[in-house]
């Protein structure tokens, strides 16, 4: 990313739990440890389905006396009614605030430009009451700035930071191998860790009981992680959501993004998955990216 650059994420949304049992309520539910999120901290996470399926994801920002959840916006509505049917009798106030707060990414660079900042993965500091936090999933996205949209452009202008196209941060996104959007294509497709989480710090092990916690832990536990969500690129031909991914007519894996960042649910491990190789679906020829930052 150009230091100047500023990306509006257009496609993201922001929720807000606030209440009395607020804390309590997301510890009971969220893949991660609410504990961790503070003045200073943020933290990615997920709600999972019982079975510890992914339904959705977002990154939680401490504000005021409750927690902003950034989430993507095409998953908002549903994640609201969701927290919702889990909130039963919860002192706990649930609010889209979508309308009023927008979401903008800039670079890693320019974030350690701040005053007392730490390069670590979710430190989180306010500029002018807003926070700004680098992004607990991978320091190379960058950072984040959570603010009220009548106030983007005067506090961008301030910032020295001007709008650039949304693509390259798609694209960055894509290549470090984080999905950018399209998430319903994953719901209810592969399990939260098969998505990489325990990677991108979304999972806490360490925590109590929490919506999928037995699955989860059992396949970490049990070391049954066969199969993980990586980037694919097109080098020619037509990708088509659902389909199957060979390698010498052996089934490797199977799309489950189609769109213009595709990803892919692989068997990483099978003797037939060669990072180097180039691979089929019925229409088309691909490579996978397997992310630096998994080592097995």
């Amino acid at each position: 990313m150009n230091i100047k650059n500023v990306y509006i994420l257009d496609n993201r949304a922001i929720l807000y739990i606030n209440g009395e049992n607020a804390k309590e309520f997301l510890q009971n539910l969220i893949s991660n440890d609410i504990n961790k999120v503070s003045d200073v901290n943020s933290c990615f996470s997920s709600l999972l389905t019982p079975q510890g399926k992914f339904l959705y994801e977002f990154i939680i920002v401490k504000h005021k006396s409750g927690y902003l959840l950034d989430c993507e916006k095409p998953q908002a509505e549903e994640l609201f009614k969701q927290l919702s049917l889990y909130k039963l009798r919860s002192k706990v106030e649930i609010l889209n605030l979508s309308n009023e707060f927008v979401v903008a990414a800039f670079s890693h660079e320019k974030f350690l430009t701040f005053d007392e900042v730490k390069d670590q993965p979710g430190y989180t500091i306010k500029y002018r009451e807003d926070p700004i936090f680098l992004d607990p999933r991978n320091k190379d996205l960058g950072a984040r700035l959570i603010i009220n949209l009548e106030k983007l452009y005067l506090s961008l202008k301030k910032l020295d930071l001007h709008d650039a196209d949304l693509k390259e941060y798609y694209s960055l996104s894509h290549r470090l191998g984080i999905v950018p959007k399209d998430l319903n294509k994953l719901k209810d497709k592969l399990f939260g860790i098969e998505c990489n989480f325990e990677e991108l710090n979304g999972i806490d092990f360490k925590k109590g009981c929490y919506v999928g916690q037995e699955n989860t832990a059992r396949i970490k536990l049990k070391n049954k992680l066969s199969k993980r969500l990586f980037p694919i690129n097109v080098i020619n031909g037509k990708l088509y959501e659902g389909e199957s991914i060979y390698n010498n007519e052996i089934e490797i894996g199977k799309v489950l993004i189609d769109s213009d960042y595709p990803f892919a649910l692989i068997k990483y491990l099978n003797e037939n998955f060669n990072e180097k190789a180039n691979f089929k679906t019925k229409e088309a020829s691909i490579n996978i990216n397997k992310p630096d930052w998994i080592k097995n």
